[in-house]
């Protein structure tokens, strides 16, 4: 980014610091980052609605140290530089003061993201994931401490993904009672690439709405063209979200704030979740005239809606469409085919016929997998849950069947051999009964 003239800081209003419960009103506001008198600034306003000074409070000792906290309750692999989080604590301190150091001189700088490949559950192919070295997490995270409570405070109440305080079961709460209230044809979107394709200047531009700092700003600039490293091969980014960023998320809900403001400024009942939203209309053409709308917008921005993802769905005449790993028809939600796929996937990697190992011990894994997709799709249909549950204990009797030599036999032979009582009584997580509590 350019360099950018660093003004005085933003006015905090006198009294500030009897602000009473003012962070209890925005209780995600990272403490090590945001005081008081910030936060009432943040609320009465600033002047030109820009801050001025927001790099220091991001590097500060105190932030960065906060922000190795959190890298470290995320977890993760070591970046290019072999650097694991458990080295970086062991020499917590300086490797802090270091940060602070360089990036209040300016000369710190990003290493390249490392590339590695991870299969697709249920199918053969495998995607990209990008790892950036743990120092890297950590700024990473100290900057998006420092900017999400100023894009929270103008991010429509549309807009779930990664946003503190919202979730996914909220968004399909909104599409669920729009539904209800008569809007039966949606616009089911889809933007093609849209992480690894938004143009820089899309969010640079959401950036120096708000943010005046040049020095934050030029930090920013150095994550967006941060280099990538695959092997023996790299490259330097030129559009798309930095990969594996702490900062991705919030960057492409600044990104797509301009989608949201449309939507409000149309008059569209449109939920999203980052760059997956639907639009709910009451009759055909307002869908066809919403969906016109949407295109003109993702257009005006360098974005293109995927051509065989996007459609506008009848829901009154029976057609269903899937929406945050739900699938919604008829009056009815419950996993959608993908996600009962990818579900599938994980229990068969755990219960091969010749896998080792005691079988409480296959079920003691078994369970924090069921237990957190029966956490999900709670709110599905009984027999959706109840058919996992059902696949489950198959997978288990063919465990059970090789290991006793009754390989071959019936189904209904092994299932009166192994009753599901039975596969209660070893503590496997049922999760038809956790869907209806």
């Amino acid at each position: 980014m350019d360099d950018q003239k660093e003004e005085r800081p933003a006015v905090v209003p006198p009294g500030a610091t009897q602000a009473g419960d003012v962070r209890g009103r925005r209780p995600h506001a990272e403490p090590s980052v945001w005081t008081e008198r910030m936060l009432v600034a943040l609320e009465e306003g600033v002047k030109g609605g820009n801050w001025y000074s927001v790099h220091d409070k991001a590097v500060s000792v105190r932030a960065l140290t906060a922000a190795f906290l959190k890298v470290k309750a995320n977890g993760g692999s070591a970046g290019v530089d072999g650097w694991t989080v458990g080295r970086f604590e062991q020499d917590l301190a300086r490797q802090i003061e270091r940060l602070h150091v360089e990036l209040t001189a300016g000369s710190y700088r990003p290493q390249p993201v490392k590339r590695v490949w991870i299969p697709k559950p249920g199918t053969r192919e495998r995607r990209p994931l990008g790892i950036p070295t743990v120092r890297d997490r950590v700024v990473q995270t100290a900057v998006r401490f420092a900017l999400e409570p100023i894009y929270e405070k103008e991010f429509s109440d549309r807009s779930f993904g990664f946003r503190p305080g919202r979730s996914c079961h909220q968004a399909l709460r909104r599409v669920w009672l729009a539904l209800n209230a008569g809007n039966g044809y949606v616009v089911d979107a889809d933007f093609k690439s849209f992480f690894d394709t938004i143009p820089h200047d899309v969010i640079v531009r959401g950036l120096r709405s708000r943010i005046a700092d040049g020095k934050m700003l030029d930090l920013l600039g150095f994550f967006l063209k941060q280099g990538v490293l695959d092997g023996m091969d790299g490259w330097t980014v030129e559009e798309g979200t930095p990969q594996g960023s702490a900062l991705s998320p919030l960057l492409a809900n600044i990104a797509l704030h301009g989608l949201d403001r449309m939507a409000d400024e149309e008059g569209l009942e449109l939920v999203r979740y980052a760059d997956d939203f639907v639009v709910l209309c009451r009759t055909r053409e307002a869908g066809e005239d919403a969906l016109e709308k949407v295109k003109v917008w993702a257009a005006s921005v360098g974005l293109t809606l995927h051509p065989d993802k996007t459609r506008i769905v009848d829901y009154v005449s029976g057609e269903g469409f899937d929406f945050l790993g739900y699938h919604l028809k008829k009056g009815s939600v419950f996993p959608g085919k993908k996600s009962e796929k990818k579900m599938r996937a994980k229990v068969r990697s755990l219960t091969g016929r010749t896998r080792s190992g005691g079988i409480l011990e296959i079920v003691a894994k078994l369970n924090p997998v069921i237990r957190g997709w029966a956490t999900y799709f709670k709110h599905s249909r009984g027999w959706a849950l109840r058919g996992i549950d059902g696949y489950v204990r198959r997978r288990l009797r063919g465990i059970l069947a090789r290991r006793e030599g009754l390989w071959g036999h019936p189904s209904l032979a092994l299932h009166m051999r192994w009753t599901n009582a039975y596969f209660t009584e070893l503590g496997l997580f049922s999760a038809e009964q956790a869907g209806h509590k």
